[in-house]
């Protein structure tokens, strides 16, 4: 009987599979993305965020990808090998690949040469200031020595000197990359064995570019080159884009890859918010839609809506929020310090009372009304990005070092007790100090993001009911397009709350973004400004996160102990609460896309890359979706 029984659920579950197998597939996607997600350079080796990536990710290809479960697969290189055990790496192109214009047309051969151009721009400072260095600084031999190369002729000659540097000049004598055009092959020399480089090849700071591209719009030009002047070589190009308005993928008619599965356009629409993005889908304009927290309550909660049974919960993405803070604030000039924020976030009691304070559960259901707990997040180095040799994720290290303890109910880090007596230390530290309560909290939402402010809202009322309004006061403040330019630059916010993913497999992509003086840590120099910080404290917390960091880096030879020696040091960062875990993103969407016939990786840039997709006529089924699944 139990094997009837088993016998007819597989058949079911196949009969499930089969029925959206056959309905009919689309081969147009409308698709979306919120304004403050739009994208702000087509320079692929320039850019270090997800709003440009994934879209240049459609028009460039790299050495390898991956596929819908995460493994790696090759892209733009056939094959790949180290003949020594990882110290050196082949990589082997395909033929026929080409660069073309925006409209299609081809414009040169891909050569093995484009990526040596590639990386020589990369580690140029003049050409991409210190934009993607840190990776191939750290593996590629000479990488690091070239970069401060171009960095010292900038300062002593002026950049001009170094931006009329060429792959064929000292880079070719100085760093470990060869390429054999006739060959199709590109050999990276390693300072040691790294077993999980060939995930470094998914990412941008391994893009090529044509030097010939260079050459006609000069290097200037390529700084800031524009959609219809960029070469490409992916499965898309932009044949049509008006900025905060829209951008039109179009099926590259030279793409190499005639086995690849590739929608004739996808068309990317630019919404204020998720809410707007909603009405859209309604009206039948887009194929798929995240759900906020009361639409999403209201389908959920009334079997009769016609959106019931088509709700689907999203794989997670690869990012890992935590809030960031800034320790060296400016007041709304953008040029006096914010003397009071400044005294009170260097105070590490001040910073523990959040930790243990906040409870975040209110927060979460912003993200998923359903089961806000899938979101919850106690690290820092997102799950699913390295592993021990058996098999036990990187993250579970650290949550272990830092004893969350899972069997409790609600939000594991909450500890009332704590919280109060961080709190009470705080008050008198800072007291003395002349800080005044409560302290002022500036965050900062694009004007025209109702999403956000809602969140902010919510986040607003947690810290008033966690930590009390008479201790902090959180403030939501506006800008208009640019969160770079309006905030971060001028250093208005307090705290930022930022989803970062890894680049490649190895907590190195989270952790060496935060060390202390270190010109290629986009965080230590983007948002904290920890190295403008003056209190003795918060320094020596920074530098003792920063000598574990490097003790880590330099293990190469034994994956147990450079997993077990990142964990010390994030544990260390956590427990200084430098920043602090917050969340992972768990969505509820409809959809007319089979989500497990995506490109899916918890590192790197691919995800959004629109290969091989699976989209139907109609909107999938919870229950299909579980099929697809499984």
């Amino acid at each position: 009987m139990k094997k009837l029984i088993s016998l007819v659920l597989t058949l079911i579950m196949v009969l499930s599979v089969a029925s959206v197998a056959m309905a009919d597939e689309k081969t147009t996607l409308n698709t979306y993305e919120t304004q403050a997600n739009e994208l702000q350079t087509w320079n692929i080796q320039y850019s270090q965020t997800a709003a440009d990536l994934n879209v240049l990710v459609n028009c460039i290809d790299g050495l390898l990808t991956n596929d819908s479960a995460g493994n790696l697969k090759p892209n733009a290189a056939k094959s790949y090998e180290s003949p020594d055990g990882g110290k050196t790496w082949i990589f082997t192109l395909n033929e026929g690949m080409t660069w073309v214009n925006n409209e299609g047309e081809i414009q040169a051969d891909v050569v093995a040469s484009d990526w040596v151009t590639g990386l020589e721009w990369v580690l140029n400072y003049a050409k991409n200031d210190s934009y993607n260095v840190s990776m191939p600084a750290e593996m590629v031999a000479g990488a690091n020595d070239y970069y401060e190369f171009t960095k010292k002729l900038t300062e002593e000659q002026g950049e001009e000197a170094a931006k009329a540097l060429t792959a064929e000049d000292d880079f070719a004598s100085m760093v470990g990359i060869a390429a054999d055009d006739e060959a199709g092959t590109i050999t990276y020399t390693l300072v040691d064995s790294l077993p999980y480089f060939p995930s470094v090849a998914t990412y941008n700071c391994l893009y090529p570019i044509s030097a010939e591209l260079i050459e006609e719009i000069g290097v200037d030009g390529y700084r800031d080159v524009k959609y219809d002047e960029l070469w490409y070589s992916g499965a898309y190009t932009i044949t049509y884009f008006e900025n905060q308005n829209q951008k039109v993928f179009t099926k590259n008619p030279n793409y190499w890859n005639k086995d690849a599965k590739i929608f004739d356009t996808v068309t990317c629409k630019m919404v204020e918010s998720v809410a707007v993005a909603y009405q859209l889908f309604t009206q039948g304009e887009l194929d798929h839609v995240n759900l906020e927290q009361a639409t999403l309550q209201e389908i959920y909660e009334d079997a009769s809506n016609p959106y019931h049974n088509y709700l689907v919960e999203k794989r997670p993405d690869k990012y890992s929020f935590q809030v960031h803070f800034n320790y060296n604030k400016n007041l709304d000039d953008g040029e006096t310090p914010d003397t009071n924020w400044n005294l009170a976030v260097a105070n590490e009691n001040f910073r523990k009372s959040w930790y243990y304070g906040l409870d975040w559960t209110n927060y979460l259901a912003r993200t998923n009304a359903i089961n806000p707990l899938s979101c919850e997040n106690y690290a820092y180095t997102m799950n699913g990005v390295a592993f021990t040799s058996d098999g036990t994720d990187y993250a579970d290290l650290v949550r272990a070092k830092l004893d969350i303890d899972y069997t409790k109910d609600g939000y594991k880090r909450v500890n009332a007790e704590k919280a109060a007596e961080y709190k009470a230390k705080a008050i008198e530290e800072l007291t003395a100090k002349g800080v005044t309560f409560p302290v002022e909290i500036d965050c900062y939402i694009m004007g025209s993001n109702t999403s956000a402010a809602q969140d902010y809202a919510v986040l607003a009322d947690v810290f008033a009911d966690c930590l009390g309004s008479d201790y902090v006061k959180l403030n939501t403040k506006t800008y208009v397009s640019s969160l770079a330019n309006e905030v971060r630059k001028p250093r208005k916010a307090s705290i930022y709350i930022n989803g970062w993913g890894a680049d490649f497999a190895d907590p190195v992509n989270f952790l060496g973004q935060e060390t202390y003086n270190d010109t290629q840590a986009y965080y230590s120099n983007a948002y904290s400004n920890c190295n403008a910080a003056t209190d003795p404290d918060l320094i020596a917390a920074y530098e003792e996160f920063t000598a574990l960091v490097e003790k880590a880096k330099v293990i190469t030879d034994d994956i147990d102990a450079r997993m077990a020696a990142f964990a010390d040091a994030e544990a260390c960062f956590i427990d200084h609460c430098l920043c602090i875990p917050c969340n992972y993103r768990v969505q509820w969407e409809l959809t007319k896309i089979n989500n497990y016939s995506k490109v899916y990786s918890m590192y790197g840039m691919q995800s959004l890359r629109y290969v091989d997709w699976q989209a139907f006529d109609e909107l999938v089924t919870g229950e299909q979706m579980a099929s697809f699944a499984k």
